[in-house]
């Protein structure tokens, strides 16, 4: 396989993966996965994981196999992408040093993405430094396997770029091309490069309580859209509607296809038909949401008994990963080697150094 067609991509495993975890990027990994045409590493983060909740590791570790079952559930094939232990492999703890000596602090400072999760999580002066390196973290988590693509959601694009901005210093520093500059994949539906939370935020977050996870059983999957807030100022059902910015629309828009029409709603042939009469007014937000539950719950069966299915031998889940990683390992070391040879360090393979040593 060539290298570049490797993806890398992954998550941190703080919880279940959610809606907008499939929309932005998990679905996206199983369609480049089935082209046949890449070669997919997946990571669960649980070392960036672990920047913002260091006091808390057991969140984590209960969280490792959550992930690995969403994995499985939405299509990602042991046989076809590596998923591995982002903790298990030492190359993504060696590289972040060299890389940390080629970032300023004001570069990381004026990141985009940190900045923003910073004001979230109501860091203010009370950052912890593995959180504020985050990016040179992630940098080296694509380029120890050499990565040219990494399927991403547009609020990681900074990460990104800085990650290509290392690779770049690096390559003219050590006067080499060791490194690949990744190149973003990113959702072909516009809808989906942030899916909004059940309460209308701006991002679906587990810390904020408004998520859909995969995992959801048919009850509390209802219970959630039933309760999705929609437009404000449509009280009555006879009064026009708003469908820009309303979160039911806006998953509608996502999930929705023709089809569904067809078979849970046939007075409309479509999503346009039914906007055009919100809009007019005369359509009530409980029908959409019946809609919306419909199609949720149609797009989320397969995934749920698929996750069923593989709950029942988790020992096996847990050799999937054993072997993901070991694999994950035996080509990042490669990397690594490289690396320490392109700066200079790999003192006991250089025969130069070695000779030089000896003859003192």
């Amino acid at each position: 396989m060539e290298e570049n067609n490797i993806i890398l991509t992954g998550d941190r495993p703080t919880g279940p993966l959610h809606l907008g975890h499939y929309v932005g990027s998990l679905k996206n990994r199983v369609a480049l996965q089935n082209t046949g045409l890449y070669e997919p590493f997946v990571m669960i983060a649980d070392l960036q994981a672990l920047t913002d909740n260091a006091e808390n590791p057991g969140k984590i570790r209960q969280n490792i196999l959550e992930v690995a079952l969403d994995y499985l559930a939405a299509g990602l094939d042991p046989e076809k992408t590596t998923i591995l232990v982002q903790s298990h492999i030492p190359a993504l703890t060696e590289l972040p040093m060299y890389y940390s000596n080629l970032v300023t602090m004001s570069r990381l400072e004026r990141n985009p993405t940190i900045k923003q999760e910073i004001k979230q999580r109501s860091f203010e002066r009370s950052i912890p430094v593995g959180f504020m390196t985050y990016p040179i973290s992630q940098a080296a988590d694509i380029t120890a396997f050499r990565a040219k693509y990494v399927p991403v959601g547009e609020d990681q694009l900074p990460m990104l770029e800085q990650a290509r901005e290392i690779v770049s210093t690096f390559n003219r520093i050590y006067k080499c091309d060791i490194l690949v500059e990744p190149q973003a994949i990113l959702p072909d539906n516009s809808s989906c490069s942030r899916l909004v939370g059940t309460d209308g935020g701006a991002k679906m977050s587990k810390s904020l309580g408004n998520c859909i996870y995969l995992k959801d059983d048919e009850k509390t999957l209802k219970q959630k859209i039933m309760s999705m807030f929609t437009d404000p100022t449509h009280l009555n059902i006879s009064d026009p509607g708003h469908t820009e910015g309303n979160p039911v629309f806006i998953y509608l828009e996502t999930f929705a296809k023709d089809e569904h029409f067809a078979e849970f709603l046939p007075e409309y042939q479509n999503l346009d038909e039914m906007k055009e009469h919100y809009e007019r007014g005369g359509l009530g937000d409980m029908k959409c949401k019946k809609l919306l539950n419909n199609v949720m719950q149609s797009t989320l069966a397969p995934i749920r008994e698929r996750r069923e299915e593989f709950s029942k031998d988790k020992g096996e889940v847990l050799n999937m990963l054993r072997k993901g990683t070991a694999h994950a390992v035996e080509v990042s070391n490669e990397t690594i080697s490289l690396v320490r040879k392109a700066i200079g360090i790999d003192y006991f393979n250089d025969e130069d150094f070695i000779n030089h040593f000896v003859n003192i």
